[in-house]
């Protein structure tokens, strides 16, 4: 049974839409915890386009669950990292005019540079997790940096344009979550996962946490974040 770790980046999306304080996604944060999810994440962007500084060293201090730091590579950003220190990194690719993370990191063709960034985190006592595409080469080259922990990205599974193709790419996640635990990694996922297409996938056997932000806070603006998220944890569980 996977655990559920809630993304909050649009909370802060929807408040840097007026650039004002609210809605803040820390309070966001400490109802998700109250309603029982495992933990937070939320991506510090280079182009610090919702989740601010301010909003991860708060939250740093206030998460009582688990804290999950997705970002890049990026120098300042990984020193940022290691010195907030949550209790997970996870590393993600970036690109400015993206409207949110397309595809997994490529690790394999920036082992050296990972395994750095790995090194230096692991160093603070922060676990690092390496988001990725479901393929055997890059579950080989994130086992080759010294990460513990991968996220595969589950885009290609929600996007599958019909239920043969949806399928396909499910059963390219089975096999994906196979291989990766059996070179003695922590397998989680997300990307594009919702109410409608969640369950199939909670039910890989092997998976340890979906991490879910945008549907949770779409269904959260009709029936409010509380029951949104006790919703998603109801599927996952």
């Amino acid at each position: 049974m996977p655990k559920l770790g809630v993304n909050i980046d649009h909370v802060a999306t929807l408040r840097e839409a007026r650039k004002t304080y609210e809605p803040d996604p820390v309070e966001a944060a400490g109802i998700c915890e109250e309603a029982g999810c495992d933990s937070i994440v939320c991506h510090l962007r280079e182009d610090r386009r919702h989740i601010k500084d301010a909003d991860v060293i708060t939250l740093r201090e206030i998460i009582r669950t688990r804290f999950n730091l997705e970002m890049s590579i990026a120098g300042d950003i990984v020193r940022f990292a290691a010195r907030i220190r949550p209790d997970q990194a996870t590393l993600v690719p970036e690109r400015r005019q993206e409207v949110t993370t397309e595809g997994g990191l490529d690790v394999k063709k920036n082992l050296k540079k990972v395994r750095a960034v790995v090194s230096q985190l692991c160093s603070r006592g922060i676990d690092v997790s390496l988001f990725i595409n479901p393929s055997t080469a890059q579950i080989d080259a994130a086992a080759a940096s010294c990460a513990k922990i991968i996220e595969l990205h589950t885009g290609e599974y929600a996007n599958a344009p019909s239920e043969s193709a949806r399928k396909r790419q499910l059963a390219i996640l089975r096999r994906a979550v196979k291989y990766a635990s059996s070179l003695g990694l922590e397998v989680n996922a997300g990307h594009g996962l919702n109410y409608d297409n969640v369950r199939d996938v909670a039910m890989i056997e092997g998976l340890n946490e979906l991490n879910i932000g945008h549907s949770i806070i779409s269904r959260a603006v009709f029936a409010g974040l509380d029951k949104a998220t006790k919703d998603m944890m109801e599927l996952v569980r």
